[in-house]
This record gives C-alpha cells, structure tokens and sequence, in this order.
C-alpha cells in the first residue's frame, strides 16, 4: 500500500486521538503540539513543522476551523476550507496526527492531551500561548520557533491581489 493511502488517517477528532495519545505515551514517544490557521501553506510553515518535529517523536498540529479564523482574521478568509487545510497538513512528513479545533484558543485541546512540548511560532512570548503554563505544571517545555521574516499568507494574498 501506498504511503499516500494513509493521509486521511492522520486527521483525527478528539475522542480518538486522546486514544492515540495514550498509547503513544505508553509506548514512551515525546508529544509535540503546535497549532494554527495554516491556510496557504508556505515555506514558512514548513520550516516551523519542521522545527517543531524535530523536538519529539509524534508530532500533533491543530488546525483553527473555518469560523475561528473567520472571526480571528476577518471575513474574507480562511482561504483553504478546513477539511483542505487539515488534508494539507496531513500530508506532509513531519505531521503524525492533525486535529481541527473550534474555540479561539486550544486550550481545552492542549489541557486535555497534555503534550511533552508545546510548540508556537515565534511571534508570540510564553505569557501569549495558550496552554503554556498548563504544560510548564506538568513537566512539559515551551519552545517559540523561528519564523521567516516576511512570509505569511497575509503578505501572499496581499501579493496575488496586486499590492505588492
């Protein structure tokens, strides 16, 4: 079988992937959480990915659906539907579970699996993240990774509609 046939199986809702979680506990692996809006996937994104992956063995990314990035970026976006964002993201190498998540922050997500390492892109400070001083209780680390200056699907958009 084909790699490929195993994306869909990557995009998990709530209850199975507490399950999951679990057992990748059990079986010892390192749980990194990181989370976005990831609506047009760009150099920049794969570069945090990346560097959050590099952190642990599992690697969980959640993904704002469309009516909080709505709310969180305005009405013109998300882009990218939340079931493409979330097939996007599955497919890519450094991801092993994708999760969709509906409140303003994922907090409740991020309490609930309890992640070795919290992962948020480096325009933030711990005092900013959501579910940082949960994971800090618990043992866990917080880790704000490097960004690309300049590149965001802000800039993109702005780009594709002629004001760049």
């Amino acid at each position: 079988m084909r790699a490929s046939a195993q994306i869909p199986n990557k995009i998990y809702d709530r209850q199975t992937l507490s399950k999951q979680v679990f057992i990748w506990k059990m079986l010892g692996k390192k749980i990194v959480f990181t989370n976005g809006v990831f609506d047009i996937l760009h150099k920049g994104h794969i570069s945090s990915l990346t560097e959050a992956a590099s952190y642990g063995e599992i690697l969980i990314v959640a993904v704002n659906t469309d009516a909080s990035v709505t709310k969180l970026k305005g009405p013109n976006r998300p882009v990218n539907d939340e079931n493409s964002r979330a097939l996007f993201l599955a497919s890519l190498l450094q991801t092993d579970a994708v999760i969709l998540f509906k409140e303003d922050t994922p907090l409740e997500l991020i309490t609930a699996l309890m992640p070795d390492v919290l992962v948020k892109g480096g325009d933030y400070t711990v005092e900013q993240i959501a579910g940082a001083k949960e994971v800090i209780a618990n043992g866990g680390k917080i880790i704000i990774a490097n960004i690309i200056e300049g590149i965001s699907t802000t800039n993109i958009i702005s780009k594709m509609m002629g004001n760049h």
